[in-house]
Order: structure tokens, then sequence, then C-alpha cells
């Protein structure tokens, strides 16, 4: 296999941790890393990995950076523009943005831009700038190739059927660990029950997206527009063992899911390596062990979220940002232990319905509605 040549921002994350694991067992070559703020093992992640740059996202953070990494040689960056310059490397192959949050959304493009493809497993890139992303993308011919385990599922269910029409995409969700559980039973939530995830181990604002699934509706937004689908085209399926990742149901009604352990390492091996499938050092799923598949309704009424990710996607433009701007805010308050769990669901409902409508025709417009909906959001908590 010919060795490839990656960056990837977030790499002391979850996702990142494990692209590593996967890029050193399949010689791959990192040009560079870039983190939040950790910055003990990004600088350990940059020295045995001997990349040519490193980036912390915190400014706070640059001079022990600098000083980790002093007389090694290894660029250091920080903020916005180190991540871009990442993003932007001249002989990288592919980036992997597994950062979190409406920070990726800027490298995304600017990777795409400088024709680099992009492993995405950074979910407010397409949630908030879809449109203007894939628009870029296709006019760059750059490809995207999804990370999230939905995804890929679907992605990988597609392949070898590019002259057979879609017509509904099944998205699977675990349910996270209150499904079944009505509105009431759901006030005293604490941050510990939000974070006890029943199948995947993840960060912990992507673990409580799941609680609220608020998650699901930033995969289904996220679906539209990586596989150019309508909101009508899209069913959610609550699928408590996360075994089938996702499916595709094509116009002669067969349907093609694809399924294995909940272990991220495929789809982030197969993101990483397509369109090769190698050696995977996860688990062989024995269906025989889980005995049944199961395969239920989502509660709209209660998952407020879900619902209100659903409703902008419907109406479009800049309102996807919106939600996830406020969503963002709320759940960081939630963390923080200064709102309630039904609070995060609440205060995505209001400032989804009360943002302005308007069409994305740059960056900045999805950067203002992000700030918009940030600045309503925290009004809302006080």
């Amino acid at each position: 296999m010919d060795m490839q040549t990656i960056t990837i921002l977030g790499s002391t994350g979850s996702i990142g941790t494990q692209a590593l694991q996967v890029a050193r067992k399949h010689n791959m070559k990192v040009k560079a890393v870039a983190a939040a703020s950790n910055v003990k093992m990004l600088a350990e992640q940059a020295k045995e990995l001997d990349v040519s740059c490193a980036c912390i996202y915190n400014a706070d953070k640059k001079a022990e950076l600098d000083e980790r990494l002093s007389g090694t040689g290894i660029k250091t960056l920080t903020g916005m523009d180190g991540l871009k310059e990442i993003a932007s490397l001249d002989g990288v192959d592919k980036m992997l943005n597994s950062v979190v949050g409406m920070v990726g959304f800027e490298p995304t493009l600017a990777a795409i831009r400088h024709g680099t493809a992009v492993a995405l497993a950074n979910k407010e890139t397409l949630v908030a700038g879809g449109d203007l992303v894939m628009r870029e993308a296709h006019e760059r011919g750059v490809p995207i190739y999804p990370v999230d385990s939905e995804h890929s599922a679907i992605f990988q269910a597609l392949q070898g059927n590019d002259e057979n029409r879609i017509r509904k995409i099944i998205l699977t969700a675990s349910g996270g660990p209150f499904f079944g559980k009505k509105r009431e039973e759901l006030a005293g939530v604490t941050v510990d029950q939000a974070l006890a995830h029943p199948n995947w181990s993840m960060g912990r604002k992507i673990t409580t997206d799941s609680a609220t699934l608020m998650n699901k509706g930033l995969e289904f937004i996220e679906a539209m527009h990586l596989f150019g689908v309508s909101a009508e085209q899209i069913e959610i399926v609550v699928h408590r063992q996360s075994v089938v990742h996702s499916a595709v149901e094509f116009e002669d009604n067969s349907v093609i899911a694809q399924m294995g352990v909940p272990d991220m390492k495929i789809p982030i091996q197969y993101a990483l390596l397509y369109p090769k499938r190698v050696e995977c050092e996860v688990g062989r799923l024995s269906l025989t062990d889980y005995g049944s598949l199961t395969f239920e309704r989502p509660d709209y009424e209660t998952f407020e979220c879900l619902t209100s990710c659903i409703e902008a996607i419907k109406r479009g433009g800049t309102l996807p940002a919106a939600v996830n701007g406020a969503n963002e805010v709320a759940v960081a308050a939630f963390l923080d232990g200064r709102i309630g769990f039904l609070d995060i669901g609440r205060i995505v409902k209001t400032v989804g319905e009360t943002a302005e409508y308007k069409e994305i025709h740059t960056e900045n417009d999805v950067l203002e509605a992000d700030a918009c909906a940030r600045r309503a959001a925290r009004e809302l908590i006080g």
C-alpha cells in the first residue's frame, strides 16, 4: 500500500487518537496535528510522529507548546489561523477534521479550497454551512469522506450503486441513555447520567448531544448534504444495539445495510484508506451473540432537539447554523451545571423558531448566523 500523508485536527480527542492508531498500523505519515487545549498530549504526539507543525487552538497554551517542542524544529501554531494553515498544507493527501463544534467549519473550507481531500468527523461543518461546503467541494472536485459511523455506513452501502436511485436513507440511532423516558422523567437528569452512553465512548459534548438526540438531528442534516436527499427521504430508526449503523433503500425496494460491532475504528479507517479494506483492530461481529436486533420509532415530542433540527433544515438557509450554535452554548451551560437537561431542548427550540432566515452565499453568512444564535442562547440562559 502506498504511504498516505495526512493531517489531523482534533488529534487528542476520541476520534483523533483512534485515527493515530490506524495511521501507525498502516504506515501513514502524519504531517501535522492540532488540538483544542490538551497541550501535553499534543506535544507528545508531535514529537513521536515527527510532524512538521502542531497547533494548539487555545492561545493561552501557545507558550507551553513552544516550551515543550523547543529544539525539535516543529513549527507551532495557534487559533483559527493555525487550524486553517494546517488544513492547507502542501503534500497532504487527506485532512481528518475531528474537532468538536463550529471551530471545524473554516478549516474544512480551507482544505477544500486548497484541494485537499477531507475525512469529516466534524458535524458542524455541514450542519451550519453544508450548502456552501458541498458546492465548493463539487466545484473543485474535492472528495469528502464521512467518518461518523452512520454516514460511513450509508457511504459504504452506496458503493457500486451510482446508477441506482435512492428511495430512502434509514438513519439509525442508539437512542442514548434516556430512550423510553418521558419529559417529566428527565427533569432532574444529572451530567453524569447524561454522559453514561450505553454503546459508544465519545467526548462530553457529543455524548450529551446523543442523550438529547441533538446528535441525530445534526446527522439528519449532514445526510441531506452528503447524499443529496430531501428531508422526506430520511427515516430515523432507534436501534439500541448499534449493530446496523445505517441503511439505504433503493428504488427496487432492496435495502442495503452496513453492520459491525460499535467501534469507531472501522469508519475512521475506511475514510482514511478508501477505497481499500484492510485488517482493522476491532472485534468481529457475531449475530448469534446478540440474538436479536430491535428497531423502534424515536420520540419527537420528548426530544425537542431532534425536532428542531429537522424543522431548521426543512426551512433551510442559515437556520441549521442557528440551532447548532444555540445547542453548543446550551450544552456547555448544562455541563457547567448552570441549566437543567430539559433546558437544552427549550433553548434550541426557541432560538430555532426566532432566528432570522438568510440564504448562505459566503462563510460570513454562516459565521454571523452562528454568532447571533449564540448571543440569543446566552440571553435565554441569563
